[in-house]
């Protein structure tokens, strides 16, 4: 018994004694020699770095690329490590044309830790395989973010750093999604001195793509237009964005001036900025609508009441409210002519009547003030004021769009809210899931919304809008011819403007168009300036769409007068006979195919647009086996 006890002691105490040894030893590492043992370290281990995977690609909403990445590589080395480093600098410069051997020399200079020789170089494998081969210099695989359409929605994408982390735009707001998990790279010094390259196992390559609600040729098209029109008035810039009045989604935004991703650093930095969303500005007559709306909805007035126009001025406190146009001298005008003929006395009266507190709530329903929440950063909320009442010459102000401020985004999701009948949706940068269930607001009723519509269509088509017209389609719309305040606060030139939306298509979409500061001497009224920008954009979109099915359909708003203009070959008579080709000509596609199935005949269609010619001729012979070849082409008009 006292044997196994002995045992038992001894094993005890060879346990004790171990552990002993064993915390000794730790103690000895991590308190006596730690200091030392990290310099050895270091002396091994030269550099660490976060690797980001490739960075996700943005693409517009049909998948066409607008941010992607290609491969590069960069250079750097350890000068301190090289037995002959001039020798090999001179070896690189040979590799590289672009790199001097001088240029090597100055960036190591006075250097002895690690240093960049090149960043985000693009080379060839030949290249590669011979800068490998060098002793000392390193190369690492560095993707670098391209923007293949180069000025198309700079502004709104942003750009990257040299390290790609996103630094504006999209590239900035959602750095996190398209840069992914990193992995720890580390160069280690082995016993020969040779560098070893170490990866952490744990790669979070969870880079995600991004699709955006971008049209990519329809803000070609814009950024076109916009720039032709600040560049013919001389302007200080010019803004434009196109909204899908149903989903939210933007289909084009876009400022001029503008810059080239690729190469940001050659550009102003003003021109990185996207002043659509984040420089707010008297808006000026296009804010006239909603003083109506609010009259409307709160029961105040309707399309029909009159108010008499003092003649064009109007004395509020010590100041005379004028018209836009001094020589315009309006007595009685209803409701429906002060916004078709852009009255500012008749929209001072009708907030008189309507008093501030309704006119606040109705602007705030629509959001004025408060942010809209797209998905780009450095947005402004505009300037509103929050007290519950106002001076009547505030009042009047606020009536037709002077002392309050908005973006260009505000404007175009508040007339969305009036173009999709009367309900207010959230604008988007990214496209919609097809499942995607869309929170909408109602703002005003859609008995409202449909008489403000009315009244923007006669500000078309008798009033402002008139260089705004689309041949064939029904446009509403508002010009605007603001004052526009610099940065002492008075007013320094104007900023035309105009918005609307074309009315009973299938994809209705609403434009904001506005050029800030023509020159002196040039033309700056909304009208002239902005309207012809909006019918540009407005005609390609509607052709783009292929919106010709609705042209002859009659509905609330059609007004035959938007045909006038338009020079059209027609017959009063399409069948001219038994077996005989009738008469295609003028027709749409929808129309013809009517027409052709009414008579059996087989129809080729070539074009888009309207019937301007057709093979056989109307009136010849066809037999039941033969068909006809209708040409189309877009409207051609005076």
């Amino acid at each position: 018994m006292n044997k196994d006890k002995k045992i038992v002691h001894f094993v005890f105490a060879g346990f004790v004694l171990a552990f002993a040894v064993v915390a000794g030893k730790a103690f000895k590492v991590q308190v006596l020699d730690k200091e030392k043992l990290i310099s050895r370290a270091k002396r091994q281990f030269f550099r660490e770095r976060k690797v980001y995977p490739k960075r996700g690609n943005i693409y517009d909403r049909n998948g066409n690329p607008l941010a992607i990445n290609i491969q590069t590589y960069s250079l750097f080395t350890i000068p301190k490590n090289i037995k002959n480093p001039k020798a090999e600098f001179k070896k690189l410069a040979r590799i590289l044309p672009d790199m001097s051997y001088k240029e090597i020399l100055d960036r190591v200079s006075d250097r002895k830790r690690f240093t960049w020789l090149g960043r985000k170089l693009t080379l060839s494998e030949e290249q590669v395989t011979k800068i490998k081969d060098l002793n000392g210099i390193y190369l690492e695989a560095v993707p670098k973010r391209f923007y293949p359409n180069h000025e198309l929605f700079a502004q709104g994408l942003g750009f990257v750093g040299v390290d790609n982390v996103g630094l504006s735009g999209v590239e900035y707001e959602f750095d996190t999604q398209l840069r992914g998990e990193p992995k720890i790279m580390k160069y280690i010094i082995d016993r020969k001195g040779r560098p070893v390259r170490y990866e952490s196992t744990e790669i979070g390559d969870r880079a995600q793509d991004i699709v955006l609600s971008i049209d990519k040729d329809i803000q070609a098209i814009a950024e076109k237009s916009i720039k032709e029109a600040v560049e013919k008035a001389e302007a200080f810039r010019g803004g434009i964005g196109v909204m899908n009045a149903h989903t939210g989604e933007i289909l084009a935004m876009a400022n001029y001036p503008t810059f080239d991703p690729n190469e940001p650093g050659k550009y102003p930095s003003n021109t990185r900025k996207l002043p659509f969303v984040s420089d707010p500005f008297e808006p000026g007559s296009t804010f006239k609508i909603f003083t109506v709306a609010s009259a409307l909805e709160n029961n105040i007035a309707k399309p029909e009441t009159n108010y008499y126009c003092e003649k064009g001025q109007l004395k509020v406190e010590d100041h005379i409210i004028s018209e836009a146009e001094s020589k315009k001298k309006f007595e009685w005008l209803s409701v429906d002519e002060i916004i078709r003929y852009s009255s500012n006395v008749g929209t001072t009266k009708i907030a008189f009547d309507l008093k501030y507190p309704k006119l606040k709530k109705t602007l705030k329903d629509f959001k004025f003030g408060d942010k809209t929440n797209i998905e780009i950063p450095a947005e402004s909320r505009g300037i509103f004021t929050d007290e519950d009442n106002v001076r009547p010459l505030s009042l009047s102000n606020i009536s037709f769009g002077q002392g309050v401020a908005t973006t260009g985004i505000q404007m175009l999701a508040a007339y969305s809210a009036i173009a999709n009948g009367g309900q207010y949706i959230k604008p988007t940068i990214f496209k919609r899931k097809p499942s995607e269930v869309i929170k909408k607001e109602r703002v005003v009723s859609e008995k409202t919304a449909k008489e403000l519509t009315k009244m923007l269509i006669n500000a078309v088509e008798d009033g402002t809008g008139a260089r705004a017209k689309v041949p064939y389609f029904t446009i509403a719309g508002k010009t605007s011819t603001a004052q526009r305040s610099d940065s002492s606060g008075r007013y320094n030139g104007y900023i035309p403007g105009f918005l609307g939306y074309p009315v009973g298509v299938n994809n209705p979409f609403v434009i904001y168009v506005y050029v800030d500061k023509p020159a002196r001497g040039k033309i700056y009224y909304g009208s002239y300036v902005a309207g012809p920008v909006f019918k540009k954009v407005a005609q390609y979109i509607l052709y783009k769409n292929k919106e010709f099915s609705n042209l002859a359909v009659n509905d609330d708003y059609r007004n035959s007068k938007a045909f006038d203009t338009v020079k059209v070959k027609h017959s009063s008579t399409r069948i001219v006979g038994q077996g005989l080709v009738p008469n295609f000509i003028g027709l749409d596609k929808k129309s013809a195919n009517r027409l052709a199935t009414k008579l059996k005949i087989d129809v080729n269609h070539r074009g888009i647009g309207v019937v301007v010619d057709q093979l056989p001729k109307v009136g010849e012979q066809i037999d039941e086996h033969a068909s006809v070849k209708l040409i189309y082409s877009p409207p051609s008009y005076e």
